[in-house]
C-alpha cells in the first residue's frame, strides 16, 4: 500500500474531509481505495493508495494534483513544479517557494529578486515589497517553478517562475479584469460567500489555483478590492490578496514595456 504527499494543502482539519471527498469523486470508476494518512507539518496531505488500480490512479493524481518530491534527491534540473509561497518577508532578497521537500530536513526553492525583476517587471530594479503589492504575494499561494540549480550540499534549490506561470500573468494582465485571491477556503465556500454577500453579479467566474486557493475574476469595471470587505465576513480562516491589471499596466509605464510584457513569448 503505497503511501504519497500530495502537493495539496489543507488549512483546517475540517478540510482534509473535503479532500477525502474529492479523492472518492475523482477516482471513482477505478477499483482503488484512498485513506488520509496524515498531514505534514506545513500542510501537505498524505494519503495510503490500494487496489487493483492503484498504479492508474497514483499517474491520475500526479497529474491532476501532483505529489511533493519529499527528498531533495528527487528533485531534478529543469524539473517545472507547482509550489506555494512560503515565509514572505523573511527575506528582502528572495522569494522562498515550499515545494514539498520535508525529509529529513525541509527545503524550499528560492527565486532570486533579479530572476523576478528580469521576469515581470522587464529588469527593473523593483524591490520584492513591490512585487507583493503588484501581484497579490502571499504566503501559500500557488506558483508553478522551473528549478535552475541544485547544490545538494547546501541543500540549496534555485528556481525562476516557469513560462506556464508567466504566461498565466500575461494573460491575466491582458484580460484587464481584477482578481481576487483567496486562500484557505473551498470552492463551496467562495461560492457560497459571493451569493451571501449579492456579489455574484460581479464576478465573470471562479478559476481555481488548488483545491483551496481560488482566484476570483471580476467583471470589467469591478474593483476587486471592493469585494473584500463584502465577502470577508463569510471567509475569516481564508486569505485574500488582490491581482490589479491597470495598476500593473501603469507600473510598466511606456507602451514599449507594457507590450514587452503582455506579448506572450
Amino acid at each position: 500500500m503505497p503511501v504519497v504527499t500530495l502537493l495539496t494543502k489543507v488549512y483546517s482539519n475540517f478540510q482534509q474531509g473535503f479532500v477525502n471527498k474529492f479523492l472518492k469523486s475523482t477516482l471513482k470508476g477505478l477499483k482503488v481505495e484512498t485513506k488520509i494518512c496524515g498531514v505534514t507539518s506545513r500542510g501537505w496531505v498524505q494519503i495510503a493508495v490500494s487496489g487493483d488500480d492503484e498504479k492508474v490512479a497514483l499517474r491520475y493524481l500526479a497529474d491532476q494534483l501532483g505529489l511533493c518530491p519529499i527528498h531533495l534527491e528527487d528533485v531534478r534540473k529543469f524539473a517545472t513544479i507547482k509550489g506555494r509561497i512560503t515565509s514572505l518577508g523573511k527575506s528582502k532578497g528572495e522569494l522562498n517557494i515550499d515545494i514539498g521537500i520535508f525529509s529529513p530536513s525541509v527545503v524550499d526553492a528560492a527565486i532570486p529578486l533579479h530572476h523576478l525583476q528580469a521576469q515581470l517587471v522587464d529588469g527593473r530594479i523593483v524591490a520584492l515589497k513591490k512585487f507583493i503589492e503588484l501581484f497579490g504575494f502571499r504566503d501559500n499561494l500557488p506558483l508553478t517553478i522551473k528549478i535552475v540549480s541544485i547544490d545538494k550540499e547546501k541543500s540549496h534549490i534555485e528556481a525562476v517562475l516557469s513560462e506556464k506561470q508567466l504566461r498565466e500573468y500575461r494573460n491575466w494582465t491582458k484580460s484587464l479584469l481584477d482578481r481576487l485571491t483567496i486562500l484557505g477556503a473551498s470552492l463551496y465556500e467562495v461560492r457560497s460567500a459571493l451569493k451571501i454577500a449579492g456579489c455574484l453579479r460581479d464576478v465573470v467566474g471562479i478559476e481555481p489555483l488548488g483545491l483551496f486557493e481560488h482566484s476570483v475574476i471580476c467583471k470589467l469595471g469591478t474593483d476587486a478590492a471592493g469585494l473584500i470587505p463584502k465577502i470577508g465576513r463569510n471567509l475569516r480562516s481564508a486569505t485574500l490578496s488582490i491581482f490589479n491589471p491597470k495598476e500593473i499596466l501603469e507600473f510598466l509605464g511606456d507602451s514599449s514595456h507594457r507590450a514587452s510584457y503582455c506579448s506572450l513569448r
